[in-house]
């Protein structure tokens, strides 16, 4: 019996093409709101989706439905990241897979900054959203920086929470100060966690 996602049906093909359609706006929309926030005009993210409007709009009606929606998106990206395995030559070194999910973690929070906007008619929705992100993303980050301290990469004293917290800050003002440049303060905060310089130790190492 056929899965849905393999369902040769003419339902089962139109099902996947709604779910890739929705993948496709989402990332698109993503990526329009780190780029302009998420008041952005519907027309940029048809165009960076290749979708029409029509489209986005059946998908969510409102911009609050949207916001939602791609904040949700960006969590579960988040959330899937595993560490990756330092004697392994085909992933990422755990520092750069630990500084790769900050980046992105980073570009999230311009998304959370706009939800509460969003929703400013649902506190109760926003507050079990934000719960909800903590909950799922603390736990990653935790593994990612035990992976990169294992590597001795990074210190091994670095609490997941308080660097959560200290990306978080680092990023507030992105919006109001088109000249504030959050990621080379990210990375000067990731550089004051390692123990040696970790580009040099994992070229050594590779």
């Amino acid at each position: 019996m056929p899965t849905p996602s393999t369902d040769p049906s003419p339902a089962g093909r139109n099902r996947a093409d709604v779910r890739r359609n929705e993948r496709a706006l989402l990332d698109a929309a993503a990526a329009v709101f780190v780029r302009a926030g998420v008041h952005a005009p519907v027309r940029e993210i048809a165009a960076e989706s290749g979708l029409g409007m029509g489209t986005i709009y059946r998908h969510f009606p409102t911009r609050a439905d949207l916001v939602v929606a791609v904040f949700k998106h960006q969590v579960d990206a988040l959330a899937t990241t595993t560490p990756t395995d330092p004697t392994d030559s085909a992933t990422d070194p755990p520092y750069q897979a630990l500084r790769t999910w900050v980046h992105r973690f980073a570009d999230f929070l311009v998304t959370k900054h706009g939800l509460a906007e969003a929703m400013h008619s649902d506190q109760a929705g926003f507050e079990n959203l934000h719960n909800e992100f903590v909950e799922r993303l603390l736990p990653v980050l935790d593994r990612l920086l035990t992976a990169s301290a294992a590597a001795g990469s990074t210190r091994p004293d670095v609490r997941a929470y308080d660097l959560m917290l200290a990306v978080g800050n680092l990023c507030i003002g992105v919006e109001t100060f088109p000249d504030y440049h959050a990621r080379q303060m990210i990375d000067l905060l990731l550089t004051g966690l390692t123990r040696t310089d970790p580009t040099t130790q994992e070229h050594e190492e590779h």
